[in-house]
């Protein structure tokens, strides 16, 4: 390395320190000052109450239920209930009563929990007193190591798989400003955790793998691989400090704890966005191809995280199933007697057929009253014998009865037809969708252009380059077009852009992987002034729609909201 090399890579490195600063102290800002649209909490939206109510009520009554902060009441405004959330399911508890919580999965609002506690028993405040401040408190906790985690970590991939300064530097402001994670980073969310668990997955490949550079390079590889499948390279005393090999590191233990950790974290992306699981399968893929070794520490960082994930779920509810997945009929537990009448509805000689089975099932007793009431679904009826609740289903002409296994269905629900509103009623033609969600209201390139480096980058990585880094970025490519796949065919309740958020959120977890695509890409912009400008106003755009969803992550896109302006959309 020439000296001019190393002070280019030390002042380069000073700024990615200095761009992370800004960022954090952006977000730190807003932290400091935010507040919920009722002046009462410091939670933004429905999504960021269900997990509080879920951290409040597991250190204040020590359970996952959320009734007791679900009914608080503003004592000055009584008709304000600061907890409340449309993010809730219901079921029946350890306590055979039926109790309301959280739809999300409760892993990460168990971690939250633990933090609480800490705080909770340093200061003596709660979240039910002080549900402000402490909320602040806690949100800088959590949120800022995430962010520092995800910035820092990109940045690292960057640096390593970047060609030039420039595109380096390009690369890093896009990270810190560009991305639509730093409005998320003022509210507890999903998105965050995932996709600071996925930078560090992606640093720890391009630290352990040989060879994974520049693409656009066209080097040859020059490995041998030794028995055990992995590769060194022919000269190891050659390496550069700047060099795109992987860094020799001194002990076998080292690389144990990197693969461990790279598991522990592939898994966590995958626990707080389920679709992040073709990625996990992936990073098991690329991890076992380039070093066999990793084979059993990455499997273990998936299985501790695999334990809490079902664990924390069963404490919950349970079932190893998260709640969002329980939206229709449970098992059969019997098949009414053919002698009842086959009429649309349930008549008398139902009922009692019911009441029969179900004791002697022994699911109710003989003095329980069977309530029968329709339900929000078509040939469905709930059944209600005390607190337990059942399906009743008609199918032709024959009556079934199954286990009750749709949460989403309780009293004064927000999700059943008629009574959601906006983008939740969801959008019934896909090629819509499909439009809205790319170059439209929530696109993914229109709100932020720089995303349109990725479909080049992803082009480019796999046809040029080392094994490794085509591997990697085929990777990248599948995963992207499965979950983008995945979004696009779900029921009509799901096509919804993510709900009332300011961007299309389900995919910001990509936005490690996207940079390290789209950094080589940026190599060529730099060649002439038009390019640099035009990669500029890329890079400023997203800047732009970033700044413009500080206030709130919970809030429409800008686009959106200009085009409602406009009279292009209801109100």
């Amino acid at each position: 390395m020439t000296e001019q090399t190393a002070s280019q890579m030390r002042a380069r490195r000073s700024a990615y320190l200095i761009f992370a600063l800004i960022a954090l102290a952006l977000t730190a800002g807003r932290i400091s000052v935010v507040t919920g649209r009722d002046g009462t909490t410091a939670f933004l939206s429905a999504n960021d109450r269900s997990r509080w109510c879920t951290v409040a009520s597991l250190v204040e009554h020590g359970t996952y239920a959320i009734d007791s902060q679900i009914e608080i009441v503003d004592p000055v405004r009584r008709h304000i209930h600061p907890w409340q959330t449309i993010d809730k399911v219901r079921h029946l508890g350890p306590d055979d009563k039926q109790h309301y919580y959280s739809s999300k999965p409760p892993l990460f609002p168990t971690a939250v929990a633990g933090v609480y506690k800490v705080v909770n028993f340093v200061t003596g405040m709660t979240l039910t007193d002080q549900p402000i401040y402490l909320t602040r408190i806690l949100l800088g906790l959590v949120n800022l190591p995430l962010l520092a985690v995800f910035l820092l970590a990109t940045m690292a991939c960057i640096e390593r798989i970047g060609k030039d300064d420039w595109s380096k530097r390009l690369a890093a402001l896009g990270c810190c400003f560009g991305t639509m994670l730093l409005p998320f980073a003022i509210s507890l969310n999903n998105h965050l955790p995932a996709a600071a668990a996925t930078a560090v997955v992606a640093w720890i490949y391009l630290l352990t793998v040989a060879r994974t550079g520049d693409p656009s390079c066209g080097t040859s590889d020059s490995r041998t691989s030794n028995s055990d499948g992995n590769s060194n390279s022919k000269e190891p005393n050659s390496k550069e400090p700047n060099s795109k090999e992987p860094i020799a590191l001194d002990s076998g233990r080292a690389h144990t704890m990197l693969y461990l950790l790279a598991g522990i974290c592939a898994a966590l992306a995958a626990a707080n966005e389920l679709p992040a699981l073709s990625m996990l399968v992936l990073w098991f893929g690329l991890f076992t191809w380039a070093k066999r070794v990793s084979v059993l520490p990455f499997i273990g960082g998936v299985a501790v995280v695999a334990l809490g994930f079902f664990g924390t779920n069963w404490l919950a509810h349970q079932s190893l199933r998260p709640p969002y997945a329980h939206r229709g009929n449970g098992v059969t537990i019997a098949v009414l007697d053919s002698s009842v009448t086959a009429s649309r509805e349930p008549d008398p000689s139902v009922k009692e057929e019911l009441q029969r089975r179900l004791w002697e099932a022994g699911l109710s007793n003989r003095a329980d009253q069977i309530e029968i009431a329709e339900s929000d679904e078509p040939a469905r009826w709930t059944v209600q014998s005390g607190e337990r609740q059942f399906a009743l289903l008609l199918s032709g002409t024959v009556w079934s009865l199954a286990k009750w296994d749709d949460w989403y269905e309780y009293p004064n629900t927000y999700w059943k037809d008629g009574s959601r509103r906006g983008v939740d009623q969801g959008e019934a033609s896909k090629l819509v969708y499909f439009s809205q969600m790319t170059f439209g209201h929530h696109g993914l390139f229109s709100l932020t252009p720089l995303w349109l480096l990725v479909p080049v980058g992803l082009l480019v990585g796999v046809m040029r380059g080392t094994s490794e880094f085509r591997r990697l970025t085929l990777a990248i490519s599948v995963a992207s077009l499965v979950c983008f796949l995945f979004y696009l065919n779900r029921p009509l309740i799901d096509r919804n852009y993510g709900g009332v958020s300011v961007c299309f959120r389900w995919l910001l977890w990509f936005a490690p992987l996207w940079l390290l695509v789209a950094t080589p890409v940026m190599t060529w912009f730099e060649t002439t002034r038009a390019r640099r400008a035009t990669l500029y106003t890329m890079l400023a755009l997203s800047v732009f729609s970033m700044s413009a969803s500080l206030e709130s992550p919970w809030q429409s896109p800008w686009i959106y909201r200009f085009w409602q302006f406009l009279g292009w959309l209801e109100s």
